[in-house]
Parts: structure tokens; sequence; C-alpha cells
């Protein structure tokens, strides 16, 4: 399927420029409302001294008439004269080998939990959007769109830039700025990526070009990084277990569960500013179903649910609890989004721009969906199936895969996954088919989808394979992420 593009290229004029919002189109709907007036005239047409001068008349009517419908529409924060080096397609490896890396560095950075996973990805998408965007005559910064963003930097007037080589530089720094507690071996890896990136995308540049795109990248990043310390997630990756919260007590709450019986996860995250403010705040207002022992229950027949298909997993089932499991040590459910999302830019030959726009739209969505997310967990604190299902249904029983230490509702990957998808549909089609190469590395075969919904579903039902999640965890978790996708996609790119 052939990706959506603009209806009008990016393309620039004679001389490098841009004419930016200035566009006149001589359509249909302007040539004809015009050719009705100029009808009557043409009885009258000797008060017209000579042709020349009725060419002169009628093309002064078309542009005026033209410029009228288009000053119509909303304006586009874009600038007019910034050249261009022309883009390939192929641009978009230089994003796509920075994601590669970013992986790499959730992987084996520590403290890189799923939330703070999903805030670096985030940020590293609105950067890289940021640098470029202005490469494209009918796209929009995100200043003054997104929480607290403003005073972005933009490209000086009438000068010439390589916009490969602002991405490159851009995306340097914000990911050395993200994980400053990288090994020194993967800031040895940034800084090689940097100078191989640079060296390829340099070509036949200047020197002043060169230098003039390298530094606004670096600008870009330095503003993006300054709004990224306001959000109240800046030192999670330091303070993933803070000592001073107290979860309440109760037979419905959460408790510490096996293996690990570790201390709860992230307990403020959810107080941490949206990237994309909702019209009303955020409450986490969808409540799950009352918590009772009764076997009658809604709430029993959930968790009886997850004890029963635990115990008679297929073997399709136990795989798909695995293969989505992304645990600790793994570039966590945020970084498998964005990593399909990288193959698919790669796979389908996105331009530069649209790369950009795709990586910021999934990244602001999985930043949004930790935040709200993380609030539901913390909101209701409810406690783990293995938790439950020890105490009133089988005291030996335990969950396929290991549950994580933070509260059971709402469920993370759901959320995750739902709000990927949902962007993804929207930019490559509800019946897009793809296939998943992100684990073959971690030993699994390729997984193939009929579309973006099917990857949902699958990522979510997981966790219930998994013996993790109740099923109103992922039912509501996925729910919850479209809502997110929805906002993201709102704003204008």
């Amino acid at each position: 399927m052939v990706p959506k593009i603009h209806a009008f290229p990016e393309r620039p004029i004679q001389n490098g420029g841009y004419f930016g919002n200035f566009s006149c189109k001589l359509t249909a709907e302007v040539l004809l409302p015009v050719m009705f007036i100029l009808l009557p005239l043409k009885l009258n047409i000797m008060t017209i001294y000579s042709v020349r001068s009725w060419c002169i008349y009628l093309f002064m009517i078309l542009v005026i008439a033209a410029c009228s419908k288009e000053d119509q529409a909303p304006p586009k924060p874009t600038i007019a004269a910034a050249e261009l080096t022309p883009q390939s397609n192929a641009a978009a490896a230089i994003p796509v080998s920075w994601y590669a890396l970013e992986f790499k560095l959730i992987k084996e950075t520590p403290g890189f939990s799923p939330p703070v996973a999903a805030r670096a990805l985030a940020y590293t998408g609105v950067a890289l959007h940021e640098a470029v965007i202005w490469s494209d005559r009918y796209g929009h910064s995100l200043s003054g769109q997104l929480d607290g963003l403003s005073n972005v930097p933009r490209p000086e007037w009438g000068k010439r830039y390589n916009w490969q080589l602002v991405a490159n530089s851009a995306m340097a720094d914000i990911i050395k700025s993200l994980y400053p507690n990288a090994s020194a071996a993967n800031l040895a890896l940034i800084a090689t990526l940097d100078s191989t990136n640079k060296a390829s995308a340099s070509g036949s540049c200047g020197a002043d070009e060169i230098s003039r795109s390298v530094n606004f990248g670096k600008q870009v990043a330095a503003a993006i990084y300054s709004w990224s310390t306001t959000d109240g997630g800046k030192d999670g990756y330091l303070n993933n277990f803070p000592t001073d919260y107290v979860p309440p007590v109760g037979p419905a709450f959460w408790v510490p569960t096996p293996p690990a019986f570790q201390r709860a996860m992230l307990p403020y995250w959810g107080n941490n500013r949206l990237m994309v403010r909702p019209r009303q705040p955020e409450t986490a207002g969808i409540a799950h179903p009352a918590f009772s022992t009764d076997t009658a229950s809604a709430f029993y027949k959930a968790a009886y649910f997850v004890y029963n298909k635990v115990n008679t997993l297929t073997p399709e089932e136990n795989l798909i609890a695995r293969y989505w499991a992304d645990g600790g040590g793994t570039f966590t459910p945020p970084g498998h989004m964005l990593a399909i999302t990288s193959q698919l830019i790669a796979d389908n030959g996105l331009s530069l721009t649209e790369a950009a726009k795709l990586f910021a739209q999934v990244g602001i969505g999985e930043n949004d969906a930790a935040i709200v997310c993380w609030k539901y967990k913390y909101k209701y604190n409810l406690l783990r199936p293995v938790t439950y299902i020890q105490t009133y249904i089988a005291a030996g029983w335990t969950s396929l895969i290991g549950t994580p230490p933070f509260p059971s509702y709402t469920s993370g990957h759901a959320t995750f996954t739902g709000a990927a998808g949902s962007i993804l549909a929207d930019y490559f089609g509800n019946g897009f088919a793809f296939t998943d190469n992100q684990k073959v590395a971690e030993g699994f075969a390729p997984r193939s989808f009929n579309g973006f919904q099917q990857m949902v579903d699958e990522a979510s039902i997981s966790r219930i394979y998994g013996g993790i999640h109740y099923q109103f965890d992922s039912q509501i978790g996925a729910q919850t992420g479209g809502d997110i996708a929805t906002r993201v996609l709102s704003l204008r790119y």
C-alpha cells in the first residue's frame, strides 16, 4: 500500500527558497465564479484598449480571487525563505539509525523502565520534527501546540540548510542529553554515529552550509531538552522506586508480587505533564468492576478467567504471551512500538519530513499513554491477578511471566499499543498488512498482522495469557490508548 503523502509535494522555487504562506492556486472553484463575473463584460470589451491590457486585467482578477481563497486557510507556522538541499527517501535512514541506537540504549542504560523510555522516545521525536519541519512548505511546528513548548529556534531567513545534517545533529544531541547515565561504550557509539552520518550526508555541501546545519540542529535539541526538564519526569531513571511512597492497605489494593516483591514503581508518574493537553483534565475516570470475592461477581469471574486461561494455554497462546512480554532488559513496550514504526518507515521509503512527523506522533502518543496509564494505576491501586488467585482461588498458582511491580489497572501494554496502533493506522490505513521483525534477534519468528487493530488485540490479550492482567485491564487500556491517539492526531504537523 502506498503511504499517505501531501497533496502538494515539497518543492523549492527557482531560487531555492519557498513561497511559505503565500500560495495562489487557480482551481476550478476559483475560475468558474470569475468567468461568470467576466461574461457580462464581453459586450463592453471595447473599454479594454488592447489585447495586452485585456490579458493583464484578466490575470489580475484571477490572482486576486485565488489569493482571497487561499487567505481563508489557517496560518501555517513555516519559514518562507530557508533554502533546501534536495532530500530523497533515503534521507530517513538517518533518523532510523538513531532510533536503532536508542533501542540499544533503553536496553542497556539503568533506570529506563517503560514510562521513562516512552518519555525519552517522545522527546527524541519532537526534536527531530522541529529540526526538519522547516523543509516542508506545508508543515507546522509543534511550538505553541504541545503543552509548554514555545520559542523553538527557526532557521535563518534566506540561508541554505542540509536537512539531513540538521536531523543528525539534533538527534545526536537530544539522545546524549536524555541518556546521561549511558555507559562509556554507548556514549562512544553516539559520537561515532554522529560522525558517520555527518560524513555521509555532507556530500558536496560547503563548509558554511555544513556548520549552519549542524548548529541549527544543536539549537533545536537544546530547546527541546530545556522544555523536557519541566515535565516532572526528568530524573525518573534515577528514582523508579521512591521510598517515600506508602501504598494504601486493604483487600482490593496492590501489594508487592512474586518473583521479586519490589516496591511500587513510579507511583507519581501520572502527575507528569502530558504533551498534548486534553480539553478536560485527565481524571482516569473509567472505574474497574467492583472488587468482590463472591464467586458470582464480575470481579471473581475475571480473576478465574485468568487462572483457567493460564492453566490451559495452547502453544500459540504461550508464544504470544512471551513474544509481547518486553520486560526488563528489553527495549520495553513503547520501544517495541517505535521499533515497528522505524521498520515501517524504512520498508515504505518515507521521506525525511514524513518520517519525522510519524516518529513524533508515535513518540508523543507513547509518552502520554504512559502518563495516563500510570495515573489509572495509582488512582485505583488494584491488586494483581496473582495476588487474588493465590488468596481466593488456588494458593499455589503462578503466572506464566513475572508480574511487574505496579498495580494492575490499566494495562500498560494495551495502552501503549492502543495509542501507537491507532496512530499508525491513521497513516498507513486500517487494513495495512505488515510483519513485525523486531524480535528475531531474541529468537522469535517474525509475526504478521492483517492490520494494526490485530496487533493491538494480540498485544492486549498477551497479558491475560501471561497471567498478569485481568481482561478489563486490557480492554480499558486499549480504549484509553485510542483516545490518546485521537488527541495526538488532532495537532498539525
